[in-house]
């Protein structure tokens, strides 16, 4: 079966399964009802796909979207059900950006059916994109590792106090990995020396807790990373005149390293 043209799928044969649900800026024809086309860019996972892009060369399979967002979430629950009751955070198809700051003129807002539309059309075939590769790796491996890529602002208010850390691995309090593997990432993060929280403020989106088996051999990570780990990250909230920023290779080396070491561990632990 033919995969849509804003979905990508590259195929690999090591027991890994790598995510980019939130890198993706094609608004799907919204523009003219946006406030503004970079406001509804502007919470994209910037430059995730350039960080990530050496999984390919471990044997790692990779998905990605390249839908944005604003247009549908595909690391929310499906139902629109919150993932983090009792805390702020954007819906399925979101009306306002994680500032609070509206997306949408005036009336054009999605209702029910568009959204039902736009989960048929972006949301279900992430999805089963996902499904596919994960069957085809454990028809493989005895078991597998399932890494969703993510990574937001330092500092944002709305969504939690203070700075993120740089390094925020979620396993949904260890119910969507083996401990073993956790710890073994755990690790990584502790010798880098930089800030790292396990289970913290992002436990894991909707992809790490769906898909996330370790009693049928699928084992799920997330990991959200704070962007002044890889980017030159400017103060406040960002505007046109300043973000995104470019993203520099040269910058963004030392946290490369660290996650390729990541990724690596997760194969060789899932060959073992």
């Amino acid at each position: 079966m033919t995969s849509p043209s804003w979905l990508t799928v590259t195929q690999g044969t090591a027991p890994l399964l790598v995510s980019i649900p939130h890198t993706g800026i094609d608004l799907a024809g919204l523009d003219s009802r946006l406030i503004s086309t970079w406001l509804g860019r502007r919470d994209a996972d910037w430059w995730i796909d350039k960080l990530y892009d050496f999984a390919e060369s471990l044997g790692a399979t990779v998905v990605h979207t390249a839908i944005s967002r604003t247009v549908i979430d595909v690391n929310r629950d499906p139902s629109g059900v919150s993932l983090y009751p009792g805390q702020t955070m954007t819906g399925l198809c979101p009306t306002e950006t994680f500032d609070g700051d509206p997306l949408y003129r005036k009336g054009e807002e999605p209702g029910p059916s568009e959204i039902d539309e736009r989960r048929e059309k972006f949301f279900v075939p992430y999805h089963a994109a996902l499904q596919a590769e994960i069957d085809r790796l454990r028809a493989l491996h005895g078991k597998i590792v399932v890494y969703d890529c993510h990574s937001i602002r330092s500092v944002l208010p709305r969504l939690f106090e203070g700075k993120l850390p740089v390094f925020n691995l979620g396993t949904n309090d260890g119910k969507s990995a083996d401990p073993t593997l956790q710890e073994k990432v755990t690790q990584s993060l502790a010798e880098t020396g930089e800030s790292y929280v396990v289970n913290g403020r992002f436990k894991g989106g909707w992809i790490t807790r769906h898909f996330g088996q370790p009693q049928a051999g699928v084992h799920a990570l997330q990991m959200e990373l704070s962007n002044r780990g890889y980017l030159r990250e400017p103060e406040g909230k960002g505007e046109p005149d300043n973000w995104p920023v470019p993203y520099d290779a040269e910058f963004a080396a030392p946290i490369r390293v660290t996650l390729k070491k990541i990724l690596e561990t997760a194969i060789v632990w899932a060959e073992r």
